[in-house]
């Protein structure tokens, strides 16, 4: 068995995949009313589906799971972060882990966390 995708819940899809696109550089593989697939295996699925795929409430900012990305170059990530159009809101602050990388998290649109870090 292997793990083929991360799925995540967005309200908007045309934002989410302007964000995705914009900040990690993902495309669109697949785009297939309400659900896309974006290169490295993320999926977003518009809210109103997955609802009714599992008969419960979504809970944005649930801090249950996040996406994890690896930048090399943080500075330049970090100063993309702060020229974005849309204000992004931080969970955490650019600072170091205890291994001494450099790290922040945010929320994406739609309130799924995400962590970008320097690699090991």
């Amino acid at each position: 068995m292997k793990l083929k995708n991360v799925l995540i819940v967005v309200n908007d899809m045309e934002k989410s995949k302007k964000f995705y696109k914009k900040l990690f550089g993902l495309d669109v593989i697949l785009d297939n009313d309400g659900t896309v697939i974006l290169t490295e295996g993320l999926v977003l699925q518009e809210a109103g589906i997955w609802e009714k795929a599992i008969d419960r409430e979504i809970i944005p900012r649930n801090h249950a799971a996040e996406l994890y990305f690896e930048e090399a170059d943080m500075e330049g990530f970090l100063r993309k972060l702060d020229a974005d159009e849309e204000p992004i809101q931080y969970v955490s602050r650019p600072a170091k882990d205890s291994r001494g990388r450099k790290v922040v998290r945010f929320y994406d649109p739609d309130g799924n966390l995400i962590e970008v870090g320097a690699p090991m």
